[in-house]
């Protein structure tokens, strides 16, 4: 009930706002079509005037966007020509005229059950049942415009995307050439990930076995028994680091802990195997529902921090987990040097994976540091 209501207030901010922002377009209607009238059969005088409206009409509407971002949580693209937004804010006037009476209304059915409370305080009323009844209609006025509210908030939102987003078809031309780039993003990451592999493991599982398998062939040939238990002894050690190489090529391919104890744990193992300290801050109450995302994300994270401990220079690392809504909310910040380069393999291979799951992906690395990656990631 209390988070409806703070929605309420912050839709019924939005609509005060969106009825001075009306009455400027009412003007601007008005003044924009005197002036296409008195030039009306003059072509060049026409495109004259068009184009000084288009760009007002264009500030107008970028005004209009981020009022319904901010207070109506209507996300609507900013890919629009200036016919789009003239016929937007010529159709939008009386939408916002319409929220303000609403508003109004809702201010007045409070005004009228406030006034009703007040009166039950005074000891003699002479109107006791009028009194009961302007309390009772003012609170349905509230009860009324408050749902008007909620409507005229989704009703702005929604002709907006319809007057100002692009069409059907350009959507899905723009989807079609998103999903063709994060594909080819993908792949591009996958055969990273396999040379990677391929590198681990030749210059560094594999230089071990060949060192163990001569050092146990020299221990074979040996004929003192104090050399040879020496070599046997260098080979267990050798043996153990390969073993040690092995497991952790492994867990940078997949760690087994993120399917068995989730990813808060397998966050808090990079942590602990992190040589700089890292302070990690997990607030996601729910995990999210594909598995995908959690993946993603561990791999966002993993690899970052391995970036920061190889390049930044850095004394500290901070990880912030958080649940935004829809969204997984990521962060990895550092002290380190910065000057980090978004357009590099493995920062490019982060981006591809966010990507492909519709998420957004953000490096921040100005020279002389910090440094902050950031991703979201839908959870559903």
């Amino acid at each position: 009930m209390k988070a409806l209501a703070v929605r309420g207030t912050q839709y019924a901010a939005g609509l005060l706002l969106g009825t001075l922002t009306a009455v400027v377009e009412l003007i601007f209607a008005l003044l924009g079509g005197l002036a296409l009238l008195l030039v009306l059969a003059w072509p060049h005088g026409r495109r004259a005037v068009r184009q000084p409206l288009g760009d007002v009409a264009a500030r107008l509407a970028h005004l209009e966007r981020r009022r319904l971002g901010r207070f109506l949580g209507a996300r609507i693209s900013s890919s629009y020509s200036s016919g789009h937004a003239v016929r937007y804010v010529v159709a939008r006037w009386p939408l916002g005229l319409l929220g303000g009476l609403v508003v109004f209304c809702v201010l007045l059915g409070l005004l009228y059950a406030g006034y009703a409370a007040l009166g039950w305080t005074v000891d003699d009323i002479e109107y006791p049942w009028a009194v009961a009844g302007t309390g009772l209609l003012g609170l349905f006025l509230v009860f009324l415009a408050g749902q008007s509210v909620f409507g005229l908030a989704l009703l702005e939102g929604h002709l907006a995307r319809r007057l100002l987003g692009p069409s059907h078809h350009d959507e899905l031309e723009r989807r079609i050439a998103q999903l063709a780039t994060t594909r080819a993003g993908m792949m591009d990451a996958v055969d990273g990930e396999r040379r990677r592999i391929e590198r681990d493991l030749h210059d560094g599982v594999q230089q071990r076995l060949v060192a163990l398998g001569m050092l146990l062939g020299r221990a074979r040939r040996s004929r003192d028994p104090d050399r040879a238990a020496q070599l046997l002894l260098q080979a267990h050690e050798e043996s153990r680091r390969a073993l040690a190489e092995l497991r952790d090529v492994a867990w940078r391919i997949y760690p087994t802990v993120l399917d068995e104890a989730g990813l808060r744990a397998a966050l808090e193992t990079v942590a602990e195997r992190t040589p700089l300290p890292v302070h990690l801050t997990y607030e996601v109450p729910e995990p999210p529902r594909s598995r995908q995302v959690e993946t993603v994300a561990y791999f966002v994270v993993c690899e970052t921090v391995t970036n920061v401990v190889k390049h930044a220079g850095a004394t500290r690392i901070t990880v912030t987990l958080r649940r935004d809504g829809p969204r997984l909310a990521l962060r990895v910040e550092d002290d380190g040097v910065g000057g980090a380069d978004p357009a590099g393999g493995g920062l490019t291979g982060l981006a591809s994976r966010v990507a492909a799951l519709d998420g957004r992906f953000r490096v921040d690395s100005p020279a002389g540091g910090p440094t902050t990656v950031t991703a979201e990631l839908p959870c559903v």
